[in-house]
């Protein structure tokens, strides 16, 4: 079984869980939550029948980060023929972990069932995240 989606958007890299100085709670920052619903109702409808998958899982991801605009029309060819590789943030093991975190008993029952994975950026017209969840 394999799932393939796509979260157009801003892309937020997972941020470290918070200490709520007055209570000592432990909490989850909205702009990380926010996001990671995002992903699950973009998985939603692009895939509205799916079912949890139960075995080894492997997940490509590819995030297309957008051009600055002040990048010269060489620049952006270059850029857009994937000869050049974005350097800015979010890395891109804070994006994997937003979508690991996201699809976590929602698409696959826990995420050790994850054997392989593939990040990578690129840069791309609209900023975006193209992932591809396998069942292996």
């Amino acid at each position: 079984m394999t799932y393939e989606f796509e979260v157009e958007g801003k892309i937020v890299g997972k941020e470290r869980p918070r200490v709520n100085m007055y209570s000592g709670m432990i909490y989850t920052p909205n702009k990380t939550k926010d996001y990671e619903f995002l992903i699950q109702q973009s998985f939603k409808i692009q895939n509205p029948h799916f079912t949890m998958l139960e075995g080894r899982i492997s997940i490509e991801i590819i995030a297309y980060m957008s051009i600055p605009k002040n990048t010269s029309k060489v620049k952006t060819k270059a850029m857009l023929e994937n000869q050049l590789s974005p350097t800015k943030k979010p890395d891109i093991d804070n994006i994997a972990k937003s979508i690991l975190d996201s699809m976590n008993k929602f698409v696959f029952k826990d995420d050790n069932q994850v054997s392989k994975i593939s990040v990578e950026k690129r840069f791309g017209e609209v900023e975006k995240v193209y992932v591809r969840i396998s069942e292996y």
